[in-house]
């Protein structure tokens, strides 16, 4: 299967998207001062697990994506290039 050029570079940039903002999620849950994911004692509630594994699940799914769109893109580069004649 072949990707479009523009198909390829919209599947990097989500992946590169991705990344970006999940990893400023996960900085801002970790300092979370309001209570939601850490408790008094300050450990853990269900809403930072719940939400961390939402994150890691993004993080996996945007290299998947970002990764077929890097393949795309370099097939593409390889198939631009001028064959050399015989």
């Amino acid at each position: 299967m072949k990707l479009s050029r523009p198909v390829s570079w919209f599947l990097l940039a989500f992946g590169v998207w991705s990344w970006i903002i999940w990893i400023t999620f996960v900085k801002n849950l970790v300092k979370d001062a309001s209570g939601l994911a850490f408790d008094d004692a300050g450990d853990p509630t269900g809403y930072f697990w719940v939400h961390l594994l939402l994150a890691v699940v993004s993080f996996v799914l945007g290299t998947v994506v970002g990764l077929i769109g890097l393949r795309g893109v370099r097939a593409l580069r390889g198939n631009s290039q001028p064959t050399p004649e015989s």
